[in-house]
């Protein structure tokens, strides 16, 4: 049987990669905090885990696997510059400050598509366990450090299910929602590399066609499981930070291709940082 070889790999965006804040700001649901403070996470059928050493990143994962972390955390993009052209403004500057360490990864379309359908009117604690009953329910399992885990579930694999095969994960009127999602991205009618190739607008009408998907679900998608950097989702959080700092109509067009990511900086500083200073 063939031995899978386990590194640890430095990263070397120091500034740019803080674990905690790229997996606890909402935008992945299968990255949980181990002891000594790492990240353990499992995406495209690996696992890796992500700490800080020393005031430097490391990624440990199968020797093999670097390649795909090096993706997905999009470690060839630079946040530095992107942080200098999205602070316009006072109150941007000082998210995008308390925010240093975070960014997106790119994440596998029809997980995105998912996940982000059982996250409505649901909380990050709760939408990890839905996501983790899933993953047992229909996930191919892999091996990591001698443990078997769990991928996410193919489309096809959900596609053939019916809501009362979904009753284990206790996600109420999100089951038909998954279902139909499965079927459209099984069967083609949903497709990956066809919605990258389509202007904002048109992606959002077909996202927003599926049952279950309104312009926040649709805007996560395109940001996080699309890689349309632009896209800006709007949540309580976000709606809240617009109201106070930049009045009811302002347009998210103002931080360029780099929206979805000033968007990211916005939300965990209104979420974490806002109540700390208060708090002080």
């Amino acid at each position: 049987m063939y031995e899978l070889r386990y590194k640890e790999f430095p990263v070397s965006c120091v500034e740019d990669f803080a674990p905690e804040l790229i997996f606890e700001c909402g935008q992945c649901f299968r990255w949980n905090a181990v002891p000594g403070g790492a990240y353990e996470g499992v995406a495209g059928g690996r696992a890796a885990r992500a700490y800080i050493r020393d005031n430097a990143p490391y990624i440990f994962c199968a020797e093999e696997d670097y390649p795909f972390w090096d993706e997905y955390f999009d470690l060839g993009r630079d946040y530095a510059l992107i942080r200098a052209q999205i602070s316009l403004d006072p109150y941007t500057s000082l998210a995008v400050q308390y925010g240093r360490g975070i960014r997106l990864v790119k994440q596998d379309f029809w997980e995105t598509v998912c996940s982000f359908l059982l996250s409505q009117c649901n909380n990050i604690t709760r939408i990890k366990g839905i996501i983790e009953r899933l993953c047992l329910l229909a996930g191919e399992p892999f091996e990591f450090e001698g443990r078997v885990l769990r991928a996410f579930p193919e489309a096809s694999a959900l596609a053939e299910l019916d809501e009362d095969a979904l009753a284990p994960l206790r996600c109420g009127y999100r089951a038909p929602y998954v279902l139909s999602a499965a079927r459209a991205v099984a069967d083609g009618a949903l497709d990956r590399d066809e919605l990258r190739a389509l202007p904002p607008d048109e992606v959002r009408a077909k996202l927003k066609a599926l049952p279950g998907v309104g312009n926040k679900v649709a805007d996560c998608i395109m940001l996080y499981g699309l890689g349309k950097l632009d896209a800006f989702p709007v949540d309580v959080w976000i709606r809240r930070a617009l109201d106070t700092h930049y009045g009811r109509h302002f347009d998210p067009s103002v931080f360029g291709e780099y929206a979805g990511i000033a968007q990211q900086y916005i939300f965990h500083y209104i979420r974490t940082g806002e109540r700390e200073a208060l708090d002080a």
